[in-house]
């Protein structure tokens, strides 16, 4: 029998006898299938999918010996890519909240300095700390990224003005503002985690940038 007539029970029986042929003709067959599956779900970012379809290919050649035949191999393998793509949202999602969490104080704690004063005596003692602490931190970092953040954080300027005040090219203002906000907060941070004390959120009034 030529390679290309195995069914999928043939070919999965030949697979867990270790048949190389057989290995070679189920990435061949199912790889295709499975990578316009997982693009149709992912936005049509190839090589995410690549990524998907590999990991999903992998997952499934170790749990061989559960499939059973009872509905066709691309239907099995496409359970294992489903769970493979759930996983990337998974972690897309975490990623993107532990991202707006730290923007989120990093913003906190730069409007500080701009913020107005309490009437409330403990609040403004907090204030005056905090923006003592924001200047410290401004202060030590490269005369650049001090610039970039105020501009983007306390005039709430696009990174398209940025990024012509500073006579780049704007995904190299994007690139110099984060390395400006890991700065900021590595320096910050110092002072006893203050980007993750709870009064920022009290104290303070988050700014709304442009993006």
């Amino acid at each position: 029998m030529a390679k290309e007539d195995y069914d999928d029970r043939e070919l999965v029986r030949l697979m867990l006898r270790g048949d190389e042929a057989a290995f070679a003709q189920f990435f061949d067959r199912q790889f295709p299938a499975l990578f316009r599956f997982a693009m149709s779900r992912l936005g049509y970012d190839a090589d995410l999918a690549e990524d998907v379809v590999q990991a999903t290919l992998i997952q499934a050649t170790r749990k061989l010996a559960t499939f059973r035949g009872e509905a066709a191999l691309f239907t099995w393998l496409c359970t294992f890519c489903r769970h493979e793509i759930s996983a990337v949202f998974r972690r897309r999602k975490k990623h993107q909240l532990e991202i707006t969490g730290e923007s989120d104080a990093l913003e906190a704690a730069l409007a500080s300095l701009a913020a107005p004063d309490s009437d409330q005596p403990d609040a403004a003692l907090r204030h005056d700390d905090l923006r003592s602490r924001v200047r410290a931190a401004l202060d030590r970092l490269p005369s650049h990224y001090g610039r970039a953040l105020a501009w983007k954080y306390l005039e709430d300027l696009p990174v398209r003005e940025i990024a012509a005040r500073l006579d780049i090219g704007a995904k190299a203002a994007e690139s110099l503002l984060t390395r400006a906000r890991q700065a900021f907060r590595t320096m910050f941070s110092r002072d006893e985690g203050a980007l993750d004390d709870p009064k920022l959120s009290n104290d303070v009034r988050p700014l709304t940038g442009n993006g």
